[in-house]
């Protein structure tokens, strides 16, 4: 921290703005970088088009408590929970609530559809798996995984609801028919498929230039598995339109792996480039760029640049980003066994086999490489590389790309440690970023369950939700927004477009749960209701410059 101000002080200068925050010269002197320049940026990645920040606050202390614990004048809602009815037609919002995106309806912030991510079921979906889970267990697996499409709105009263009578809400899950785009359509990697069953795992995604979803398939196999599916139709990058209920697709040019979300943006000369980190230890983090150019005038007929480009990995020693093509895998197995020549024969297989084909061509194993964001600012990607204690990792850190001359599609880069976790800075495994429109950098964590409060965890107790400025003397330095409640993880951090509202997952409350009469969590407390519930809340009392 500078010595000329302390965090109570600099986070009350973040509600009036960038400008007047590079005016407190006195105690925080200039901005640094690009970033300085924020009071002129216009419509970004965002949707922002003004320089206003997501309000100040008072950082809490970490909690150990069964609550949802917020900074004073904040407030939250649950807009929906595990189980809760989302339509006239009866669907049920689904179980391990991750990734959030909020689309205005009719350009308002306070009612439209909320796209939320269904990663996985636990004890209170299914109950104890004895062995081989049953029917009704895999039928439960698949229908409670997926996404959601919910309509949300703030009342007169400013409280945030869902509205179960919209035309737009529905599920998405393990059952839904997609179509497979890209290289490995119709492929023998595939089975001969075109299309194929469902969705499940959905971790964290992104949002497209045409106003669709991206949704990454990561910890697919077990599902995949119980459920006698083919294991090559999982592990894909998904894209839905909350507004239309008839598209889906799998994008097989972006790759398979174990995908956690997709930032999009756009090269200097009108490709579209999409960054995806491969969520576990000693994996890759990737990028891909379209051949052809991104055209507004085009809508959603920009999805067809999804299907045509090169995909990249990096190579973090070198700098460079390596492209993962049939050629490049082919020459790089010269040498290789004749098992491993037989595997990739086509583009198909390569975007099949994404690990190893990263692995023969060079690829860098990173230390579990989760959520990606591209400052709106000054086009640097931030990577939370969220831990590996194979290496020694224990408290994970946050890594900034620097693409040569600012460009997204650039074959060479370099960069920083932007953050690290531990108890110099106060958290520990980084996992979802967002941005907010002064260039801070929102950051949940990702503290295994079962290693909460114990040993070298114990100072950093429930997991949570912390605010790190990017620009100035106090870049880097994290603060503590929010605590989850008990076993719970915090995900999919979305703001609403006048940044009044954080739209926010309380993931997996009461994991350790093992016994329904005794659970380690009741989260969100509903009156009579004897279960955690996971569920999606937002989060309001912002003050704007």
């Amino acid at each position: 921290m500078s010595k000329n101000i302390d965090r109570k002080t600099f986070l009350s200068y973040l509600g009036t703005g960038a400008a007047a925050l590079a005016a407190a010269s006195a105690g925080l002197g200039t901005l640094e970088g690009k970033a300085s320049a924020a009071s002129k940026t216009a419509d970004h990645l965002f949707g922002f088009n003004t320089n206003r920040v997501s309000g100040y606050f008072d950082p809490i202390e970490p909690s150990k408590e069964d609550k949802l614990i917020l900074p004073k004048n904040f407030k939250y809602d649950v807009v929906a929970a595990y189980d809760d009815v989302i339509n006239e037609a009866g669907e049920k919002f689904g179980s391990g609530c991750d990734y959030n995106a909020f689309f205005p309806l009719q350009g308002s912030s306070s009612r439209g559809l909320l796209a939320t991510n269904h990663e996985y079921v636990t004890f209170f979906q299914i109950g104890n798996v004895d062995g081989k889970p049953t029917k009704e267990q895999v039928d439960k697996a698949l229908y409670y995984q997926g996404m959601s499409v919910i309509e949300v709105y703030r009342d007169s009263n400013g409280t945030w609801k869902m509205d179960p009578r919209s035309q737009y809400a529905r599920r998405i899950n393990g059952y839904s028919k997609f179509e497979l785009t890209g290289p490995a359509k119709g492929s023998k990697a595939v089975s001969g498929a075109t299309t194929v069953q469902g969705t499940f795992a959905n971790c964290s995604g992104g949002v497209t230039l045409w106003n669709t979803v991206l949704s990454c398939e990561e910890n697919f196999s077990d599902t995949a598995e119980e459920a006698k599916l083919p294991d090559t139709h999982y592990g894909w990058v998904i894209e839905i339109d909350p507004f239309d209920k008839g598209y889906l697709k799998k994008h097989t040019a972006l790759g398979r792996f174990n995908h956690e979300n997709t930032a999009m943006g756009v090269a200097k000369d009108g490709r579209v480039v999409v960054y995806m980190g491969d969520d576990k230890k000693d994996a890759c983090v990737y990028k891909f760029v379209s051949n052809g150019k991104y055209n507004a005038s085009l809508g959603r007929g920009n999805a067809k640049l999804l299907e045509e480009g090169t995909l990249y990995v990096a190579d973090l020693k070198k700098g460079k980003w390596l492209p993962m093509t049939i050629e490049a895998v082919t020459k790089a197995l010269e040498k290789g066994t004749p098992e491993m020549k037989e595997k990739f024969k086509s583009q198909a297989d390569v975007v099949t086999y994404c690990h190893e084909a990263a692995m023969l061509v060079g690829g860098t194993p990173t230390d579990r490489p989760e959520d990606i964001e591209i400052s709106p600012f000054d086009n640097t990607v931030f990577i939370c590389h969220t831990n590996n204690d194979k290496h020694g990792n224990i408290h994970g850190h946050i890594t900034r790309i620097f693409e040569n001359g600012d460009d997204l599609g650039a074959l060479e880069f370099d960069f920083e440690i932007f953050a690290a976790g531990g108890r110099q800075s106060g958290f520990s495994s980084p996992d979802n970023l967002a941005f907010d429109s002064n260039g801070n950098l929102w950051v949940v964590t990702d503290i295994s369950t079962s290693s909460h409060n114990t040993g070298v965890y114990k100072t950093f107790m429930n997991n949570g939700l912390f605010v790190i400025p990017t620009v100035g003397p106090n870049k880097g330095v994290a603060m503590q927004f929010a605590s989850g409640p008990v076993h719970s993880e915090l995900t999919g951090p979305f703001f609403t477009p006048d940044e009044q509202t954080l739209f926010l997952s309380i993931q997996h409350p009461g994991e350790m749960t093992t016994d329904l009469n005794n659970p380690t969590s009741t989260w969100p407390h509903r009156p009579g209701d004897k279960i955690a519930r996971c569920g999606v809340v937002a989060i309001s009392g912002f003050k704007l410059g």
